[in-house]
């Protein structure tokens, strides 16, 4: 079928939830990567529109329109809340959007159990919300968290700010359900953890839409206690925080937030509370009064230690209320005509080190009106971290010239991050923008990746280019 016969049989199926009208098409063109934020604020969308987008109300919506699409090999690209930053929503000329945004239930909240379960395009702060009002939490607070909903945590594999103490969405994941890219519905049932066989829920975790469409989710949830140590320290460097850091995750402490800012950070957000020069550390523990006091208690032997001044709870109070103020001024950088955004990927902490250094090193060598290159560290675990690259540079209204060397920040990063033996990709996805160093990311097992993609795509209709280069 020709597109304008592939369009008439949708509208036939799916009625007023096939939507068609530019406005909505050219809004769910594209996620919010920096370099498309650019151009929206400058009039332009480069984006290519799709052919329409269905607006999912149930699972069997999902399930018509996938096989649909399988049978006639129309690219789909999926979407809930459209929070991501690397391109993983952004659809091609000829695609079909499947939006789930409208699946927006909680199932059921198990209190025996302690479990929740939601349809795909609840949000995640509606769910929060109804978890604080019956005592609990979910755990999970991304930067997103004003615009995410629950199956996109899922397929990016996403990582909340106090993942330190509750894990990441892999984490918290009991079950699940996705369709299939031909139709077939399956189910992962919720149980503790079992031995039989390979866990089927990590196939969908991070695939990014590119193996099926997650509609329903369970996940764990918490009991909400009140009380939190909270602690700030100055620190004469980067590599002295990072060492601290070390230290209190190898002596199995798991404080609920620990954020290493660098010192271009910490003067910007935090020059009333540091001295010239420092970095800042910000420390939360939360959880029983009891466990809460003794993890502050050895935070601080262990930075002082370390030569860490205590700056008190003040900063950590402003990190509370400033934490997702970006989702509140999306193009504020670009009203201050600068393109802006961050990149971030992990490493142990033999290489961290090495990555944070080359990188800060290539940015001014290489990118042209570079107004900001800096890091911090907001992922902590046993062997390693992450780092949260933050660039901006001056934007051009030629657009080409901008895209080029926002292509040329994240090469750096990528570069440095592959060559010291890091991951490209901490908890953001692989989006369509770090598809080019996937080999490099996987080594010896990237032809396990593409073999997933032929055994659960065959037709290749699951958002293609996103997660994998479009000739794999």
């Amino acid at each position: 079928m020709n597109e304008m016969e592939i369009k008439t049989q949708l509208k036939e199926v799916f009625g007023s939830s096939f939507v068609t009208d530019p406005d909505s098409l050219k809004e769910r063109s594209s996620d919010l990567i920096g370099y498309r934020r650019w151009e929206r604020f400058n009039g332009s969308y480069q984006a290519d529109l799709p052919m329409g987008a269905v607006m999912a109300k149930s699972t069997e919506d999902v399930s018509k329109a996938l096989k649909f699409c399988n049978e006639n090999h129309v690219v789909v690209v999926p979407q809930c809340g459209r929070s991501c930053v690397c391109s993983g929503t952004e659809t091609s000329k000829g695609s079909l959007v499947v939006d789930g945004s409208g699946m927006n239930k909680i199932i059921s909240f198990d209190e025996e159990n302690f479990m929740l379960t939601a349809l795909c395009g609840t949000p995640l702060e509606y769910i929060e919300r109804y978890c604080e009002a019956r005592g609990y939490t979910t755990g999970h607070f991304p930067q997103s968290l004003p615009l995410a909903q629950i199956g996109g945590l899922v397929s990016t594999r996403s990582i909340g700010q106090l993942s330190t103490l509750y894990g990441g969405i892999e984490d918290l994941l009991v079950g699940l359900e996705a369709v299939l890219a031909d139709g077939t519905v399956v189910r992962i049932k919720n149980v503790p953890r079992r031995s039989a066989g390979p866990d089927l829920r990590q196939l969908f975790m991070g695939s990014e839409g590119n193996i099926g469409f997650v509609t329903e989710v369970t996940i764990k949830i918490f009991r909400s206690y009140p009380y939190r140590w909270k602690g700030s320290y100055g620190i004469a460097s980067f590599e002295e925080g990072l060492a601290a850091i070390k230290e209190i995750m190898q002596d199995g402490w798991k404080p609920a937030v620990v954020r290493l800012h660098d010192e271009t950070e910490a003067e910007m957000s935090y020059q009333n509370y540091i001295k010239e020069g420092e970095n800042i550390l910000l420390f939360v523990s939360e959880g029983p009064r009891p466990i809460c006091e003794a993890t502050g208690a050895a935070i601080d032997e262990i930075v002082k230690k370390h030569g860490g001044r205590p700056l008190g709870e003040a900063p950590v109070d402003q990190w509370y209320k400033e934490r997702n103020a970006t989702c509140d001024d999306l193009y504020g950088a670009s009203k201050r005509g600068l393109l802006r955004d961050t990149c971030e990927i992990s490493g142990n902490w033999s290489d961290i080190r090495q990555i944070y250094k080359n990188v800060l090193r290539r940015f001014p060598e290489e990118i042209e009106n570079l107004a900001q290159i800096s890091a911090h560290s907001s992922h902590s675990y046993l062997t390693g971290t992450n780092l949260y690259f933050v660039f901006s540079f001056l934007g051009d209204k030629d657009l080409a010239k901008s895209r080029a060397q926002y292509d040329t920040a994240i090469r750096i990063i990528m570069e440095e991050t592959l060559r010291a033996g890091g991951s490209i990709c901490h908890h953001h996805g692989v989006g369509k923008y770090r598809t080019p160093w996937m080999a490099q990311e996987h080594g010896t097992s990237y032809c396990m990746m593409r073999t997933l993609k032929k055994a659960f795509d065959p037709n290749g209709i699951m958002n293609i280019g996103t997660f994998l280069p479009k000739e794999d």
